[in-house]
């Protein structure tokens, strides 16, 4: 409503005679305010606030007079009345020299600003003002209160008697009134006869005037309240009646709301006790009260002392409330609290020390309620010193707080839109602002709450997203619309604002004329011709319809009310107005589709019709009237009308559901009387809507039904002219805010599908509902609130100096607002449960359970209910709890809503929560069954609360199963750490749970999810993109904890169990991939397992089944045979070898020669041994293989595939790659371009190409070859040197199965398989052929070694923590065993490995190798 802004200023007085200020009054029209100190009356300039004239009293008549005490302006501002300490009223006139100004503004040379405009001296410059003694009055007694009434003065004295005196000193014969004489009752009616006040010294302290309860709110001195008003027109002691407030006794100031007929009395404890007259009784009804809470301000709540002073906003929306223990704070007109100084940054310095707080003395508010001045009551005692110190004299004690207030104070109209408007005294916030919003057609401007203008481009686009949480809550920031200067300085102040539905246009109106704002092209248009802003003055307000703007004005030059339409896109001139002359002064105006609603001070209200009409250029719009309502039997007064609206809310839903499209159509009138909501409906009781086929136009002038009230104490009013199916109930409500009552909401209720509505049944609900923001802007079908809310920053660290601490910096914080929103759909929805609505509930919930924080939604109101009813003192009757969880269950979202609201409460309340939404073990069951793993860990924690370890480990296990299966890693490892937790007693470690879900077993292990090899890339580029390293344990993760020393534990066996029966599985159903990630995710020692089943699980039973398996996985195409195979090169050899010496031969000669010395060297433990068994007899023999004809085949495929990054990949040995990257690869690579190749040769080898799988595929295989290799599971190794259709594979398997004493079954195996892929691929897939060809010589020296005997003890397993290095580094870096820098276990393979690694002592990696397994880290 109304928001501090910015921090105070202190005014300058230029006078050296300064005395301390003691009283500060503005006048009525708010342009000038006088300033009284003990002998000295001031009269001020608003804007800017300067001094304009001085009266300074004789000593002689000051001693007569006593110290100046209260001023009072004539309502035409041409007289003061001051009262002085011994009873004197003294009249002062305010001549004005005419055209004298004391100060002019000054622009610079050639500026447009012209000094030519109407009113040009008025308007900027500071009259000359004198100030004359005109009158003395003496009243012979201590003079009280003043107050001015119409053409009188009331003056009330110590002595118990009120004075009427006229405004020129004279009581015209008429007596005092003795306040013993008046009778008070508790009301008007006269069965009741008055007492009398019975007491000699009762006298009033303080009262103020009512123009619209045509009386006075009055507190004596005893502390009783009441009010007084003349029965008939004389003001006479017998013609005054008194009523007194019962409750209040210890009144100590009152303020009076004319609008909204309040009276605030100001008590000794603190509090404002609102109150407001009956109309029926004439009894003083209380309303409501303005109190701290112990809950916000625990500090200071009952230490402020009485209330000083009460003043209400001129637009009487907000109320400030001073105390005598000093502070500020500001309320809306019912109650809700905006702002108080006595706690926060107000109250506490940034280092915490407690600052004392302002103590005011007087204060009043400014020209629209943008300032307010207050005499600051503490400077009296420093003013001395601070006039010795450093002549700051000049500075006295009146100090100027800013406000910005929201444009529904005073346009109630723009209630029907979705945005926020503040307005300040020269600029607006906005909380939209983006151009994109016109190609939505929904409202999506208060939903994109967007960056600030600087950030973006004109048509920026990206908005359009509007459902987006993060775009639906907004950001904090404004957009902040400078208002025109030119149109500022002859129109101050602003007093209305506008801004269209799309939040793309705003319209302000000043003092006259007015002017509109595009967002889109950042421009202002004022009127042309000055002539015609200045002649016309906006009086009801104004309102966009479509691109127009409507408002209701004076027009000056001929004395005639009018309604006006601007086009936004002409010129701003009369010449492209619609204008429609009106009867009455209009107070209000609103629009609603396609009516304009009046309403005016004779109490009528008229609607218009308002249609666009194309004509040349320019559309024009037309206005035709439809109706004329006159309301004056039910309002008392017209200023009382603080809004009035057209809707389509109605109570009679029956005929909605027959015929829908006249639902919205059907307008009742609201109308907010002094906070009471009338609503006045159609009366369709009549023959009307038979006749509707004679006459179509006789439903616009169907009679309106007598008026209801629908609610009190009611601010402001939200509805909307939109329909949508999907949202009945949100879009066809009526939205209330109601001060410190909180908002309301008026439900239509919905018969569910389409059924007869029960007779019992009403239509509609009035549900309250409180919320922590003041509202500003309701989203309807988003069912959120919008608002704003004062923040403050602290600077006062920036002064440090002594002499720097009266600075306002460092006294006040500096105060910013921010934007806020808030959901209330869960006080609807519980509202509803607690009528017995679910079904209501639910068709409500079902229409918005697509908003992103729907799930938020239901925790929030669950979580409210458990905190209420769990804590609650008393036994409840009638829990609502089992009703809420009951109303949860029937939305997906049941499961997790609960978990999450479990675990945001304390433990104490897990039985009473559990107790009515069902056991934590059975919704953990049904977790499980739906999949839903996450929320199911959440469970787990629970119950390892609620329950006995074994009931939690069971659960665990039932999980940890499930993660393993559907290859949930992150979740296995939380689980791996929570099974160690119990079975370690550490249970107070609940496991997080994840959050993250990680990717399926499909994506590929993840060691190698960021990697991507390609030998065209420079050995530089390779250094960064990837590192393999081994590391000395498991990962460190928490499954790394697992392997560590008291791995003999039950506990640890009990989970390595688990992980063995999956790992088991994953082999028996060949799902190799699948295997591969689980290994590397948890840190399985895959090798050491696989050495144990070798004879088990990990023997291949059916090698076709497990080839195609692979090739599935894998997404490995099957070779098949060209079209041109018969006579192709390859057939016989020749282009291979061919190739392959060419290739030789072009290598320089010291390339090679470092290619011999890296793979001939024997003594550098480069890379270890992947079967420690090999013999040194084994490694010469390899040794001179590896330079035999399938050094050839190596060299073959990276050649070819130079610039394919996904199709590398042949058995290369490691070190030969890094030679070749480092050396000459681009001279090989000239060299080989110079090779001719045929037609029949390309198509082959791209053919050759197109049988690899994917890169990814090929790295994974590779990795799991070396696996397998390592862990001696040779039929494995078979299977994948198949797939890869790599020779080198199949001997280097063979040599070992030559080298060692083998098992004979295993021969065997491997023959029978062989065997069967033979017989498959003669049959099935030919592709294979040419390669089995290949190694047929091998197979054939195979079943003669199967056929010897071999001792089976003599093949000794491996194990990887014993290996030692006793193998020749060649054996591994020749291309039969290496694989291309894919296998994380080998330091060979790390091809950023510079040759300085090599000088590493061999011990070093012996123990390091001895830790364990490896790992491999992608950097």
């Amino acid at each position: 409503m109304y928001f501090l802004s910015g921090w105070p200023k202190r005014l300058l007085c230029p006078l050296e005679s300064l005395e301390q200020p003691l009283h500060i009054q503005t006048d009525p029209r708010r342009a000038f305010f006088a300033v009284l100190s003990p002998s000295q009356l001031s009269i001020w300039y608003c804007r800017p606030s300067v001094l304009i004239v001085s009266y300074k009293e004789l000593s002689k008549a000051a001693s007569q007079f006593g110290s100046y005490k209260q001023a009072e302006w004539r309502p035409d501002s041409t007289m003061i009345a001051v009262s002085t300490a011994n009873g004197y009223i003294l009249f002062f006139e305010i001549p004005s020299a005419r055209d004298k100004y004391l100060y002019e503004p000054m622009y610079p040379k050639g500026s447009p600003h012209l000094k030519g405009t109407p009113h040009y001296k008025e308007e900027q410059c500071a009259p000359s003002l004198n100030l004359e003694m005109k009158k003395v009055l003496d009243l012979q007694a201590s003079i009280t209160s003043l107050q001015s009434m119409l053409e009188d003065l009331l003056v009330a004295t110590a002595d118990g008697f009120l004075h009427l005196v006229h405004w020129d000193g004279m009581t015209n014969g008429r007596k005092a009134i003795n306040l013993c004489t008046v009778p008070f009752s508790v009301d008007l009616q006269s069965s009741r006869a008055g007492s009398f006040l019975g007491f000699e010294d009762v006298y009033i302290r303080d009262m103020e005037y009512c123009a619209t309860l045509d009386g006075f709110a009055v507190v004596f001195n005893d502390g009783r309240v009441g009010f007084i008003t003349p029965m008939s027109s004389r003001f006479t002691a017998e013609q005054l009646h008194g009523v007194w407030a019962q409750d209040v006794i210890d009144g100590t100031c009152v303020a009076v709301n004319n609008k909204y007929r309040l009276m605030a009395f100001g008590c000794a404890n603190g509090s404002v006790q609102v109150y407001t007259i009956d109309t029926t009784t004439g009894a003083m009804q209380f309303s409501h009260k303005l109190e701290l809470t112990p809950k916000q301000y625990p500090d200071i709540w009952n230490k402020t002392g009485p209330v000083k002073l009460i003043r209400w906003s001129p637009d009487s929306c907000v109320v400030m409330v001073t105390w005598e223990c000093g502070g500020l704070s500001l309320w809306s007109v019912f109650g809700a609290q905006l702002i108080c100084t006595l706690g926060g940054d107000f109250a506490y310095q940034s280092d915490g020390a407690k600052k004392d707080p302002l103590k005011i003395s007087s204060m009043t508010w400014g020209s629209e309620g943008y300032n307010l001045w207050v005499i600051d009551g503490n400077t009296s005692s420093n003013m001395k010193t601070e006039r010795d110190a450093n002549n700051e004299a000049r500075q006295f004690g009146i100090l100027q707080f800013h406000f910005i207030k929201s444009a529904l104070t005073v346009n109630p109209c723009m209630s029907n839109q979705e945005q926020v408007l503040l307005q300040g005294e020269d600029r607006l916030y906005l909380n939209c602002g983006d151009a994109t919003q016109a190609q939505n057609p929904r409202n999506t401007s208060a939903h994109s709450e967007h960056k600030p203008a600087r950030e973006r481009g004109p048509f920026s686009d990206g908005s359009l997203d509007s459902q987006g949480l993060s775009t639906l809550l907004g950001h904090r920031h404004w957009h902040v619309v400078q208002i025109h200067s030119t149109y500022l300085e002859s129109n101050w102040p602003i007093r209305f604002s506008a801004i269209d539905k799309l939040g793309q246009n705003v319209a302000v109106v000043g003092k006259f004329g007015f002017a509109h704002y595009s967002l889109l092209t950042k421009k202002w248009k004022l009127f042309g011709n000055i002539t015609q802003e200045q002649n016309m003055m906006v009086t009801g307000g104004l309102a966009w319809w479509n691109d127009f703007i409507v408002l209701a004005c004076y027009n000056l030059n001929d004395h005639q009310e009018e309604l006006r339409i601007y086009l936004r896109t002409s010129n701003l001139d009369n010449a492209f107005a619609h204008i429609t002359k009106v009867q009455a002064d209009t107070l209000l105006l609103s629009v609603f589709r396609d009516i304009v609603i009046l309403f005016r001070a004779d109490c009528s209200i008229c609607l218009y019709s308002i249609e666009r009409r194309p004509e040349g250029l320019n559309p024009t719009a037309s206005i035709q009237v439809l109706q004329e309502v006159s309301m004056s039997r039910y309002i008392p007064h017209p200023f009382l009308v603080v809004s009035v609206t057209l809707t389509s809310v109605r109570t009679e839903t029956g005929i909605t559901l027959k015929m829908p499209q006249q639902a919205c159509e059907a307008e009742s009138i609201m109308l907010n009387l002094a906070g009471q909501l009338i609503m006045l409906q159609r009366d369709r009781s009549g023959p009307q809507i038979r006749d509707k086929d004679n006459n179509p136009n006789q439903r616009k002038h169907l009679p309106f039904c007598a008026p209801v009230v629908l609610a009190q104490s009611v601010e402001n009013v939200w509805t909307t002219c939109r329909v949508n199916k999907q949202k009945r109930h949100l879009l066809e409500a009526l939205w209330l805010s109601c001060g410190g009552a909180g908002m309301k909401v008026w439900l239509p209720l919905f018969p569910r599908d389409h059924r007869k509505p029960h007779s019992f049944l009403s239509r509609r609900i009035m549900l309250p509902f409180h919320i922590n923001i003041y509202p500003l802007a309701v989203l309807f079908e988003d069912a959120l609130v919008l608002g704003a809310v004062n923040d403050t920053v602290l600077y006062d660290c920036l002064y440090t100096q002594t002499s720097a601490r009266e600075h306002l910096e460092v006294l006040f914080p500096f105060s910013i607002v921010e934007r806020t929103s808030q959901i209330y759909l869960h006080h609807i929805l519980r509202q509803l449960l607690v009528r017995n609505l679910g079904e209501q509930a639910l068709l409500l919930a079902h229409s918005c359970a697509t908003l992103p924080y729907f799930p938020h939604v239901l925790e929030l109101m669950l979580h409210e209910v458990l905190e209420e009813e769990a804590t609650s003192r008393e036994p409840i009757p009638d829990p609502l709890l089992p009703t809420v969880a009951k109303f949860i269950t029937e939305f997906p979202l049941f499961l997790q809503t609960v978990v999450h609201c479990a675990r945001k409460t304390e433990y104490a309340l897990w039985n009473y929560l559990f107790a009515a939404v069902g056991n934590p073990k059975d919704l953990f069951e049904e977790c499980l069954m739906a999949q839903d793993l996450d929320t199911a860990a959440s469970y787990l924690i629970i119950l390892q609360n609620m329950e006995v370890p074994a009931v939690s480990r069971q659960h665990a296990t039932l999980l940890f199963n499930t993660a393993l299966e559907q290859g949930k890693w992150d979740l296995c490892r939380h689980m791996i750490r929570f099974l160690k937790a119990i079975g370690s007693g550490e249970t107070e470690t609940p496991p997080a749970t994840p959050t993250t879900q990680e990717p399926s077993s499909s994506s590929g292990f993840e060691f190698f999810r960021h990697r991507s090899i390609s030998l065209s890339q420079s050995a530089e580029n390779l250094h960064g993109k990837f590192n393999l390293t081994k590391t000395l344990s498991m990962p460190s993760g928490p499954s790394g904890k697992r392997w560590s020393k008291d791995s003999d534990c039950a506990e640890n066996m009990y989970i390595d169990m688990m992980l063995w029966r999956h790992a088991r599985r994953l082999l028996e159903e060949i799902k190799l991939k699948d295997l591969g990630c689980f290994a590397a995710q948890l840190g399985f020692e895959l090798i050491g397992w696989l050495c144990k089943e070798r004879t088990r699980a990990a023997r291949v039973e059916d090698f076709v089944f497990a080839l195609k398996k692979l090739h599935k996985d894998f997404l490995w195409p099957f070779p098949v045979i060209p079209a041109s195979s018969v006579n192709s090169p390859f057939k016989n050899g020749k282009y291979k070898t061919a190739v392959g010496e060419q290739l030789l031969k072009s290598q320089s000669a010291d390339t090679f020669v470092n290619m011999e010395m890296d793979t001939g060297v024997s003594n550098t433990p480069r890379s270890r041994s992947w079967l420690g068994t090999i013999g040194s007899s084994q490694r010469e023999l390899d040794t001179v293989s590896s330079h035999g004809p399938h050094m050839q085949d190596a060299f073959l495929s990276p050649l070819l595939s130079k610039g394919d990054e996904c199709s590398i990949g042949s058995a290369t040995d490691l070190t030969e790659t890094s030679s070749m990257v480092d050396g000459d690869w681009t001279m090989v690579d000239e060299n080989f371009s110079s090779l001719s190749l045929t037609q029949s040769e390309l198509e082959h080898i791209s053919l050759e190409l197109a049988s690899k799988g994917p890169h990814k595929s090929q790295v994974q295989l590779r990795y799991l070859l070396h696996i397998f290799m390592e862990a001696g599971c040779l039929d494995w190794c078979i299977i994948i040197g198949l797939i890869l259709r790599e020779s080198s594979v199949i001997n280097q398997v063979f040599s070992i199965m030559q080298s060692s004493d083998i098992d004979r079954e295993i021969c065997q195996n491997i023959k029978t398989g062989l065997s069967a892929v033979d017989k498959w691929a003669s049959t099935d897939c030919p592709g294979y052929k040419p390669f089995l060809n290949i190694i047929k010589p091998q197979i054939q020296k195979l079943s003669e070694i199967a056929e010897e005997q071999v001792q089976p003890e003599a093949f000794q397993p491996v194990n990887p923590s014993k290996v030692t290095e006793q193998a020749n580094p060649r054996a591994e870096e020749s291309r039969t065993s290496s694989s291309h820098g894919t296998n994380p276990q080998s330091d060979a393979g790390n091809i950023n490995a510079s040759r300085h690694e090599e000088d590493k002592s061999k011990t070093e990696d012996e123990d390091s190798f001895q830790e364990g397994s490896y790992d491999c880290i992608v950097s």
